[in-house]
């Protein structure tokens, strides 16, 4: 008989960090605007119980006063990337059908989920949550509204 203690963090048991358990995902997919950018995950020191203020977000990105905050819909974020049209090529349905899964994804891994939109005309968007062990992750992109 030993005296060992049962390890309960083997890195079978560990879920990846956020940005890797989604970064699978993402590679090669871009956000739909006037200008199609990149999406990433990203990682969110500010915790707590409470839902997250545009100040906070200011905050965190360190913006300068001038910077408008803007909390949103998070459908505004999913509405557009996630829909299928009839006179969707082939390219179209494949994105959409990945927005799709990234969405499903992101509803099983977080929660309290919020949308910040940072900036106007070229406009930085973090859909943000908390994970499971209470830090806060999600993801960020960029849209182009002329």
């Amino acid at each position: 008989m030993t005296n060992e203690m049962p390890k309960s963090n083997t890195p079978d048991q560990t879920p990846p960090a956020w940005p890797q358990r989604i970064d699978p995902l993402l590679k090669d997919l871009l956000y739909p605007s006037e200008s199609d950018e990149p999406i990433e995950g990203v990682t969110c020191y500010l915790d707590g119980e409470a839902p997250l203020t545009g100040s906070q977000i200011e905050d965190w990105l360190m913006l300068p006063p001038s910077v408008y905050v803007e909390e949103g819909s998070e459908d505004e974020f999913w509405d557009l990337p996630t829909r299928q049209e009839d006179w969707h090529g082939d390219e179209e349905r494949e994105r959409a059908s990945r927005f799709i899964e990234l969405k499903k994804i992101v509803e099983e891994n977080l929660t309290v989920r919020q949308l910040f939109r940072v900036g106007d005309t070229e406009i930085d968007v973090y859909l943000l949550g908390r994970t499971a062990d209470g830090s806060r992750a999600g993801l960020k992109t960029k849209v182009v509204e002329t």
